[in-house]
């Protein structure tokens, strides 16, 4: 309202301008004429009408106003444009705003329709995750039983004959093989549920290494080369999943590595963290990948198929175990200038302390 009371004042004062460039020039005339007649009227006694009065006349009475003319209808076209310039802002303005308010309207809409979604999302999150942590709660009893009479018949393999002895020997193998991804399966929802308990202290670092290389590459005949040394601190963790962490990070070496390379276990004090790393000499993680490895889920494909089979939680698993620790993990790869077994190098890092657990 006060812009199009402004642009109508500004009509007014054109409309002023416009017939004071008339007027103004005319009254310029008539007073020059007057005073001019009058000034030879009084020098003279009488009116003589010659060369002088006529170029005292034309000179002032008629270039002068006529200069005055020629300004005032510049100011007023000056007037017009700007006036015609304020009359576009303001529809311009009115039409911004307009669109602004539609605009805002439709975003308004569109943040209402995605908090719904995202509300429809987390119930469906949080229903996919009580149903897997049920599933696999409900599995865990059966694949316990079936685990104990597996192990309790391989007592007696001698007696069987090789076929019934090879077959046993893999459904052992892959019972076991699927009593820990159920396991994995109920902390990764615990983890996620935050009801996951971390028991947090003073961890020895080459004691946990031995127990994790004995468990995970010695049984399958794998070599380990040691960078280890004896006087590590210890760091502040949960001893269990630590260990957890480590196992994985050996199995997963030890699933791409070849049987003939060696894995490569260190340890090295960096500032105020421990830096635990294990090198594999597999065909390593292409850097386009490498972002998303540790995400839930995610299988790294080699051409048109699987490197590996899995579930691809393993990783997933270490990186939220190692980050709920107060720690961090990070991947290198290539780990050497290779064509055939470039490798990958998986580095985890947690805080030590000073203080010595009294088991070591």
């Amino acid at each position: 309202m006060p812009a199009r009371k402004h642009q109508s004042l500004n009509k007014q004062q054109l409309q002023r301008v416009s017939t004071f460039r008339f007027v103004l020039p005319v009254v310029l005339f008539l007073v020059v004429v007057w005073y001019e007649v009058t000034e030879h009227w009084i020098h003279t006694g009488q009116i003589r009408f010659d060369i002088n009065l006529y170029s005292e006349v034309m000179f002032f009475g008629i270039l002068g106003p006529s200069a005055v003319f020629v300004v005032l209808s510049y100011i007023t076209r000056l007037l017009k444009q700007q006036l015609n310039i304020s009359a576009e802002l303001e529809e311009l303005n009115t039409e911004l705003e307009q669109r602004v308010a539609e605009r805002t309207a439709e975003l308004k809409a569109r943040n209402a329709e995605l908090a719904k979604a995202y509300a429809e999302l987390q119930e469906l999150d949080q229903l996919k995750s009580d149903f897997v942590s049920l599933v696999s709660h409900e599995l865990r009893g059966p694949l316990t039983t079936l685990n104990g009479g597996l192990e309790l018949a391989l007592t007696q393999k001698d007696e069987l004959s090789p076929e019934s002895r090879a077959i046993l020997e893999t459904l052992a193998a892959e019972s076991e093989r699927l009593t820990r991804f159920v396991s994995e399966i109920l902390d990764v929802s615990r983890l996620e549920a935050g009801k996951l308990r971390l028991n947090l202290g003073p961890v020895a670092v080459k004691p946990l290494l031995k127990r994790s290389v004995e468990v995970v590459c010695e049984c399958q005949g794998r070599e380990v080369q040691w960078d280890v040394p004896d006087d590590l601190p210890p760091v502040w963790a949960d001893e269990i999943y630590l260990e957890k962490i480590v196992g994985n990070l050996l199995n997963n070496a030890v699933k791409y590595s070849p049987a003939d390379h060696p894995i490569h276990l260190r340890a090295r004090l960096k500032d105020n963290q421990l830096a635990i790393s294990v090198e594999d000499y597999g065909p390593g993680i292409p850097e386009t990948a490498q972002p998303t490895v540790f995400d839930r889920f995610h299988r790294l494909e080699r051409g048109d198929r699987i490197s590996q089979k899995g579930w691809g939680l393993g990783l997933y698993f270490v990186k939220a175990l190692t980050e709920a620790q107060g720690g961090r993990i990070h991947v290198q790869s290539p780990a050497r200038p290779s064509a055939t077994n470039p490798g990958a190098v998986f580095s985890i890092e947690l805080p030590v302390t000073a203080e010595v657990p009294e088991d070591v």
